[in-house]
């Protein structure tokens, strides 16, 4: 029989399949006589029985075949890993398997700190490398903490890094196994790692060091101290000095970063006698292991531990890495948040405005055809820098409403993996909201004042300083560059004014309080990490209202594009200007340009040929979203301009639901979009108003019709065709 737990001088070569590379490579250094950490290794054995046991071997394969894993955006991913790592959060080990682990863990490891790590069969290998996609958890205590952290770490074979990467090295996650590493947590007084080729520069050694644990250095955290070495002779070639700040150091039941005393930011963690046995130390790695090694290490009361020791692999010569690398980016610590979001919020969407406003201010008409060429070029080159900018730096910053929902969702396992989210929606200042907001507010005015009502719908104007005036000057004043103008919702009639009409004659949208689930999130901590709860749930609200509010400032800089392209269009109407055709085709449309931006779906079941061929589909699959069900007829949305026919009571069906949108979505009883993903604008806000919403549902513009009535489940997932015009 299999063992389901092993010492680590037990770990041999042969036992990999059984405890992974990590693991048996520990094994190794140990039995070499090497100080490494004394531990335990859970076996795969383990994970494959609490799989069977458990019923989640059937439960998880289920989750990644609602969509193709390879047109998965990664908002998807991202949902799909969270909805993972819940099943196994609230699924306990089997009594018998928590027994015989607990049994072989001696009292000594359950009295001490420890480190629980991933030890994966098919990870640190010659050819791959799956350093920092698996989750490990530094400073657990206590019996209880060990087998949560243990099922964590399974979970996260099935995290969405995880699994990116095994579709590149065509692994399946299914037949994926685990194992885990128990080990006494060593306190260094400084750590590192060392690489024998280092990265860039394979023809010198490279090592980094930092005050306190290593945690900080992998977090990204702390700019470690650098040095690199000729091979041959050791001899120091350069020396990084970095300014020095702060060192992670436990805290309570984990670690936090504290500061450096003056005497440790003026002193470095890597003299050159610690680099000189961090060196002797890699040779004795390379020579064990018969190749580059990358090492990790920490230096604890005059002896320096291995803690890790992988090969370098091959695999950024076989592998492009580079859309990898840039989903990796997506991952960020709070420390890391915290100071992103002061960069978003004070200098890139100032300045965003800043370029908007300054481009708005000019009247394009006045240009000549050259001055116009010209601007258009500008403006371009200005959207397309900010939309670099947004993909490098907004777009990780929704990382944080993933880092408070795997906070929360470990605090207080809930059966949702998105309950999370009540405490980020509500008045949280997304722009989009109060723009909303103001607009139902104004539809408030009409229903209470049915005779103005009666004059607006028979094309007549309200007295010029009544309070409904003032209010709508006051609105457009305030919203009217976040592009109501460019849904044709002008103030005259067929424009904003019928759809205010229109929001009056709907039932009032209800609001609702955090204050109940924010007190319960709060309370759940003990008092050492209170402060830690409240800046997560901070840092949380904030990357949810950026995660809306930044696209409406993109919307304003690609409104700018359009209002130069459209002055051309009409220029070229007129006459052949060379100067603009070549920078305009004026047949193309604003939706055949959205269309050129998007992954095609694949082809869809219930969907056949082209043209007005299609095959009836009754039920289409999705991700849920928006929890509830809701039913009426579809109204499809293919291009802007067709929000303006939107009627209380229907399901809104488009592509993706721009910010620019979303002022419909108070008339809406549900949204079905094609684009998926929980942290989507359509997600987002179908949340805040409690609507019912299915997102990542293919060729849904094109499957569904407008007209055709819907039910929208948005707790499994499904929208069903009723298969009849109303």
């Amino acid at each position: 029989m299999k063992p389901l737990c092993l010492d680590l001088k037990e770990l041999t070569t042969a036992a990999v399949p059984l405890v992974g590379g990590k693991a048996a490579a520990l094994g190794r250094l140990a039995r070499a006589g090497l100080p490494v950490p004394q531990g335990l290794c859970i076996t795969t054995v383990a994970y494959e029985q609490y799989l069977d046991a458990t019923g989640l071997r059937q439960r998880l394969p289920l989750l990644l075949e609602r969509k193709s894993f390879a047109h998965m955006r990664w908002e998807e991913l991202w949902d799909l890993g969270l909805r993972i790592r819940n099943l196994f959060i609230n699924t306990p080990l089997p009594p018998d398997l928590a027994d015989h682990i607990s049994a072989r863990l001696s009292p000594d490891l359950t009295r001490l700190a420890m480190t629980v790590r991933s030890s994966a069969p098919a990870e640190d290998s010659a050819a791959a490398s799956f350093a920092g996609l698996h989750e490990s958890f530094v400073n657990v205590r206590g019996l209880p903490a060990l087998l949560d952290s243990v099922r964590l770490v399974w979970a996260s074979l099935w995290s969405d890094r995880a699994l990116l990467y095994r579709q590149e090295l065509n692994l399946n996650p299914v037949g994926s196994a685990m194992a885990v590493l128990l080990q006494e947590l060593v306190v260094g007084a400084c750590s590192g790692v060392a690489f024998s080729r280092c990265p860039g520069r394979e023809n010198l050694i490279a090592i980094e060091a930092v005050w306190g644990l290593n945690q900080g250095l992998v977090d990204g955290d702390i700019e470690p101290d650098r040095l690199l070495l000729e091979p041959t002779t050791g001899k120091i070639i350069e020396r990084h000095t970095p300014a020095r700040t702060h060192a992670c150091r436990p805290a309570g039941t984990g670690v936090a970063l504290v500061a450096l005393a003056p005497k440790q930011q003026e002193t470095t963690p890597l003299p050159e006698t610690t680099a000189a046995q961090v060196l002797a130390l890699l040779r004795q790695a390379e020579t064990l292991f018969a190749g580059p090694q990358d090492l990790e290490w920490t230096w604890s009361q005059g002896t320096l531990f291995a803690l890790q020791s992988r090969p370098i692999t091959t695999s950024a010569t076989t592998v492009d890495d580079g859309e990898r690398s840039w989903y990796l980016s997506l991952h960020r610590s709070l420390t890391s948040l915290q100071s992103l979001r002061q960069t978003i919020e004070e200098e890139i969407l100032p300045a965003m405005a800043d370029d908007a406003a300054r481009l708005a201010a000019i009247d394009l008409i006045s240009l000549d055809h050259f001055a116009l060429a010209a601007a258009i070029r500008e403006r371009r080159q200005i959207l397309e820098g900010w939309q670099e900018r947004y993909r490098q730096l907004c777009i990780p910053m929704a990382h944080g409403i993933r880092l408070f929902g795997q906070v929360y969702n470990d605090q207080l396992r809930p059966e949702d993996p998105f309950a999370f989210l009540h405490l980020l929606a509500g008045d949280n200042g997304l722009l989009a909201v109060q723009r909303n907001r103001d607009l139902l507010e104004l539809a408030e005015m009409l229903r209470h004042d049915p005779e103005l009502a009666a004059r607006l719908r028979a094309g007549g104007q309200p007295e010029p300083l009544a309070p409904f005036t003032i209010a709508l000057a006051r609105f457009t004043h305030r919203f009217g560059d976040l592009s109501l103008a460019a849904q044709g919702l002008t103030t005259g009639t067929g424009g904003l004014t019928d759809l205010l009409l229109e929001m009056a004659a709907a039932s009032p949208v209800p609001t609702r309080s955090q204050q109940t689930d924010e007190a319960e999130f709060l309370a759940s901590f003990p008092a050492e990490k209170q402060e830690f709860a409240r800046e997560v749930l901070a840092i949380g609200r904030a990357s949810y209202r950026l995660r809306d509010n930044d696209n409406l400032y993109i919307g304003r800089l690609s409104q700018r594009v359009e209002e130069s392209r459209d002055e051309a269009v009409r220029r070229l109407a007129d006459a052949d200007i060379p100067e603009l055709a070549q920078l305009v085709d004026p047949a193309a449309t604003d939706t055949e340009k959205r269309a050129g931006r998007q992954s095609p779906d694949p082809p869809a079941a219930g969907f056949a040929g082209s043209g007005n061929t299609r095959l009836q589909a009754r039920q289409l699959v999705g991700q849920p979203a928006g929890p509830g069900l809701g039913l009426g007829p579809a109204r499809v949305i293919s291009h802007h301009t067709d929000l303006g026919s939107f009627k209380a009571g229907e399901i809104l069906v488009c592509d993706a639901v721009d910010p620019n949108m979303t002022f419909v979505v108070p008339l809406a009883t549900g949204i079905v979009e094609r684009r998926g993903g929980m942290l989507i604008h359509g997600a987002i806000i179908a949340r805040e108003y409690g609507l019912p919403c299915v997102t990542g549902v293919p060729d849904a513009t094109r499957l569904i019709r407008s007209g055709e009535m819907l039910t929208v489940d948005g707790y499994l997932g499904l929208v069903t065709i009723a298969g009849q015009q109303v």
